[in-house]
């Protein structure tokens, strides 16, 4: 582990970079050009891999920092929520489902801050890490599109159903789990 000061490191950077990449993924994603499913793909799924790089480097080379921490699942929330805005304007994803979702991340968010303020560390849960991974290859493939996957854009379509029960059922793996923790930890 870093000393608490340190925050630039090569984990660090990967998620900064992250976090670059998502305006770039909008102003593509909004764009209207040929081969802009491509392009977006192109920015989207590197940007998402470097979640588990930066998280397998970080723990491997004991690079682990407190702002990596916390940056870290704000920058995979980040990247998802324009994702899925950007989908749902270009029609590929129903408004409902992207508040549903979106709100899962922000109700589980605000949850992990409350543990944290009474003491209690709640770390990622495997359902939540699945979903993560099934999200990021679900949103590749709806940003990829019919017009590119053709029949087998079916895939993605049912992924986003599954997305949505994978987000309740982990957001409802994390209440079960730890509010009776929470709700007895002193302030």
């Amino acid at each position: 582990m870093y000393p608490p000061g340190v925050i630039v490191n090569g984990p660090n950077i990967l998620t900064m970079l992250r976090i670059v990449a998502i305006p770039a993924l909008v102003a593509v994603m909004l764009t209207d050009f040929a081969g802009r499913d491509l392009v977006a793909f192109a920015v989207f799924v590197p940007a998402a891999l470097t979640d588990w790089v930066d998280g397998w480097w970080a723990r491997r080379k004991n690079q682990t920092t407190v702002f990596g921490e916390l940056l870290d699942p704000t920058a995979d929330k980040l990247l998802v929520a324009a994702a899925l805005v950007c989908l749902q304007a270009q029609g590929r994803v129903p408004a409902w489902m992207v508040v549903v979702i979106i709100g899962r991340e922000l109700a589980v968010s605000g949850f992990r801050a409350l543990a944290s303020s009474r003491g209690v560390h709640i770390p990622a849960l495997l359902l939540g890490k699945a979903k993560m991974a099934l999200e990021t290859w679900t949103i590749a493939g709806l940003i990829l599109g019919a017009a590119i996957l053709g029949r087998i854009y079916i895939i993605p379509r049912v992924g986003l159903w599954l997305v949505l029960v994978a987000a309740l059922v982990s957001a409802a793996e994390y209440y079960i789990r730890y509010w009776p923790r929470i709700a007895s930890a002193r302030r």
